[in-house]
């Protein structure tokens, strides 16, 4: 039998082999250089099986750079062509509120108009003859671009009310197996009125030799609206780069219904600021014509007299101010 202390011994040269044992387990991969064999090895492996990935993505990747290299393109040069027009003549305001009228007209219209309001003023009220000019001033430069404008503004919205259905219009002929072209010619024959006198003009100009995105490019300077930017560069990247024209146009057909119902909403919930903002900007002139109607001796200073006549230009400016502020703060762009 052992005595104790050789016990002791024996159970401690035990603990030290196994912690030893223990230690050079742990860090044998590490001085062995397994560790680092096992890493290459598995730095390998992925690569060459990402390679093996690259290599069968390749073709396809390569086939979406170039149909991503076309619509870049095609949207660049459409880019470039609207930059290049950027200058609104009045022949092209009058075509885009669908006037059969030449500038000469239009200029003799103009010139009608300031010597009417002209006498108007000074016949009507008797004023000073700088009133009297600038009556006639407004009434010529004035009066006629704002009715323009009007009129602008009125032919665009019957214009956008019915694109999504003439969209529409090609989305089924084009699944149906009819050709772009007569979804077109259909269009100009039984929409509404201005967009079938417009797409008219369109198939007249393909019917002359013009490309059919050149003759939408036309369209767009003519109606200067965004959906129908939308549809020229949905149907100029179809034929770059080709794809499904009909999802396309289907998909375009949703967003502008869905613009044209944001539009109808934004101006519905806009109307009473804006019959509020026309009382207040009315009130002044209206209260001033009623005075001068039942006293005109109590404000005929103010018209006469030079302080009167600077009160009134301070007071006109600040009117003004307060107009275009409220204008800024009621029209919504979207």
């Amino acid at each position: 039998m052992l005595d104790a202390q050789t016990q002791q011994l024996l159970v401690a040269a035990m603990i030290a082999l196994g912690a030893a044992g223990v230690i050079f387990a742990v860090i044998y991969p590490y001085i062995s250089g397994e560790r680092r064999k096992d890493k290459r090895v598995q730095v390998v492996s992925e690569t060459q099986k990402s390679r093996r990935v690259s290599a069968a993505a390749a073709s396809a990747g390569e086939a979406a750079a170039n149909r991503k290299k076309n619509v870049a393109d095609t949207l660049k040069e459409i880019e470039t062509r609207q930059k290049a027009k950027e200058r609104v003549t009045l022949r092209l305001q009058l075509e885009r509120a669908g006037l059969d009228m030449t500038p000469r007209d239009f200029y003799i219209a103009s010139m009608i108009c300031g010597i009417l309001s002209g006498a108007a003023i000074h016949f009507g009220t008797s004023s000073p003859p700088l009133m009297t000019l600038v009556a006639a001033f407004i009434g010529t430069a004035g009066l006629p671009r704002w009715f323009l404008s009007k009129l602008i503004k009125r032919y665009q919205y019957k214009f956008i009310s019915e694109l999504a259905n003439a969209i529409d219009v090609v989305v089924r002929g084009v699944k149906s197996g009819l050709p772009l072209n007569e979804c077109l010619q259909v269009i100009s024959r039984e929409s509404p009125e201005p967009l079938a006198s417009e797409f008219k003009e369109v198939v007249e100009e393909q019917r002359m030799g013009v490309p059919l995105p050149d003759a939408l490019e036309r369209l767009c300077r003519r109606v200067p609206l965004a959906e129908v930017r939308f549809l020229t560069i949905v149907i100029a990247i179809q034929q770059q780069a080709g794809g499904n024209l009909s999802e396309a146009l289907g998909n375009l057909s949703g967003v502008l219904r869905d613009r044209f119902r944001l539009q109808m909403k934004v101006k519905a919930l806009s109307a009473e600021a804006k019959a509020s903002a026309m009382v207040l900007a009315s009130l002044p002139p209206g209260v001033m014509s009623m005075v001068y109607m039942t006293s005109p001796e109590y404000i005929t200073p103010l018209f006469t007299t030079l302080p009167g006549k600077f009160m009134l230009a301070v007071g006109a400016g600040w009117m003004m101010c307060g107009i275009l502020i409220m204008r800024k703060m009621i029209n919504f762009k979207f």
